[in-house]
């Protein structure tokens, strides 16, 4: 099976105090893969460290068997790994429409074109509302971003992340802070955008993760601790011992 996404002896601390400790993972192409791990366990520095965020202190990172380990985020980009961040960053003022138009155009290479009649690039808008049905915000299109309730937030951002059509996806929490409902909505979503391509997130709600991951790796004081199937996962007694927070039955 081909990887994706290689960790290699990852390393990553902040002055004398190590976060990430000789990480070793391979993510397969093609599969959905959650990192999970109990608060304080080192996750987002793991997703930072893997999206060109922070620099791993050594060790290595590959992206499609290409090191980009230190790499800036623009440039890991224009490899094939789109992200979207547990925060929602998106433009508040700017339509839902233009929010992903202004992917769309950096993707397809205008960037600072001031010569260029946005209006007019058809494969810019052609594609802007290819992603706006995917994203289900079409009927939103106009709305300013920043009135979207936060369900549809989300989506937007998943839907930026996406514009460029890369086969690497990775969340951080892309469910947090919502109700049940919008929780369901948004993991058909993911679920819909992900087909074919290679998702990566870090996850706390363990319905969402238990329902769309292939993999899990469990996330331990900076260490892996076990990685495997769901069902192998909810049945390991490390795991259950990590996140109970007591001793599990061995036997």
């Amino acid at each position: 099976m081909e990887t994706a996404i290689r960790l290699n002896r990852l390393h990553k601390s902040f002055g004398p105090t190590p976060i990430i400790t000789d990480v070793n993972l391979d993510i397969v192409k093609g599969e959905r893969h959650a990192i999970i791990g109990p608060n304080g366990a080192g996750k987002s520095t793991l997703f930072h460290l893997i999206s060109g965020r922070y620099e791993p202190t050594s060790g290595d990172i590959e992206l499609n068997g290409e090191s980009i380990g230190g790499l800036p985020p623009y440039e890991i980009y224009r490899k094939g790994l789109s992200r979207s961040f547990q925060v929602t960053n998106i433009f508040a003022r700017m339509s839902v429409y233009e929010n992903i138009r202004c992917a769309v155009l950096w993707v397809k290479g205008y960037k600072y074109s001031f010569w260029n009649r946005v209006d007019n690039m058809e494969d810019v808008n052609e594609r802007t509302e290819e992603i706006l049905e995917r994203i289900n915000l079409a009927d939103r299109a106009f709305v300013p971003a920043g009135l979207l309730a936060y369900a549809e937030q989300r989506a937007l951002e998943i839907g930026i992340a996406i514009a460029g059509g890369n086969q690497v996806i990775i969340l951080d929490e892309p469910t947090a802070g919502m109700s049940h409902s919008e929780t369901e909505q948004v993991v058909e979503l993911i679920r819909s955008v992900s087909e074919g391509k290679t998702l990566v997130m870090v996850e706390h709600d363990m319905g969402v993760v238990f329902n769309l991951a292939d993999r899990i790796s469990v996330l331990v004081y900076g260490r892996i601790i076990a990685t495997d199937t769901p069902e192998n996962i909810r049945a390991n007694p490390a795991v259950q011992e990590a996140y109970l927070g007591v001793e599990a039955d061995h036997e």
